[in-house]
């Protein structure tokens, strides 16, 4: 469960629907609930999303078994998305690293280089480049 977690009367308070509502969908499986050892149902705040679904569903006239079966089919597109947001952001994380040794490689040679030589070299790189590459050199440095 995530960091939000509901009782069956605060879920049903906040989606604007009745306890039994809630017992009904969680008894069909279109709701998901973790029991505690007290056995309460907890509810994490995925199932307001699939509360607003099933009624959106329902005002299409969709049966339960069809809404149940989109329910599944937006949970799996959900966590193929988590997925694949936390391995670009890995990625980019990589990348980021790299980068930075090869800024603080760049400000290390600049260092040694004469007023004359980092003009000429400023003078062939665009002046966002030069920005990019001076910000980034005074947040690393």
């Amino acid at each position: 469960m995530d960091g939000v977690v509901y009782k069956i009367g605060e879920l049903a308070s906040i989606a604007n629907v009745s306890k039994r509502t809630i017992d009904y969908y969680t008894k069909l499986g279109l709701l998901k609930a973790e029991r505690s050892k007290s056995n309460y149902r907890y509810y994490d705040s995925s199932a307001l999303e699939d509360l607003k679904l099933i009624d959106h569903y329902k005002k299409l006239n969709y049966s339960l078994d069809m809404i149940k079966e989109r329910l599944e089919l937006h949970r799996k597109k959900t966590a193929a998305e988590e997925e694949l947001i936390l391995k670009q952001a890995k990625t980019i994380a990589e990348h980021m690293k790299l980068l930075e040794d090869e800024i603080k490689e760049i400000h290390d040679l600049l260092g040694k280089l004469d007023d004359e030589c980092k003009k000429k070299i400023s003078n062939q790189l665009s002046p966002q480049t030069m920005a990019l590459l001076q910000s980034l050199i005074m947040f690393l440095g």
